[in-house]
């Protein structure tokens, strides 16, 4: 029982981990948090938001973030990234709710057969 609740502890603890981000919203802890972004690259883009205003598409916001080109904003998306609230075609996040996940692992769980790896005994 106790490793069925930590085993729904942990996916929903890495359910909250995937947590979108809007680039045109986000303050530099918040931009800081999607994997991929450190705190340099948060700064620029939070820098460049200030100068230019807000990012139009991903387009606009690849051509005005230096560092950020197709490959990587491709994997922003998929870590979370949003601009304004659309993820990059191509990249879209995986989002499985919370519940669905904790559900069917748990119902999985249940159902395994279990494994037998019991070994003879030395003689």
């Amino acid at each position: 029982m106790l490793k069925k609740l930590l085993l729904i502890a942990g996916l929903l603890m890495a359910a909250t981990s995937f947590a979108q981000v809007d680039v045109n919203k986000g303050d530099l802890s918040a931009l800081d948090s999607v994997k991929g972004i450190g705190s340099a690259t948060a700064k620029r883009i939070v820098d460049e938001r200030g100068k230019g205003g807000n990012f139009k598409d991903w387009a606009d916001f690849e051509s005005r973030v230096p560092g950020i080109g197709d490959k990587k904003s491709v994997k922003l998306s998929q870590a979370g990234l949003l601009v304004n609230g659309k993820p990059k075609a191509g990249g879209e996040a995986a989002t499985v709710p919370a519940t669905a996940s904790a559900t069917a692992s748990t119902t999985t769980a249940a159902t395994a057969p279990a494994k037998i790896t019991a070994k003879p005994a030395a003689k």
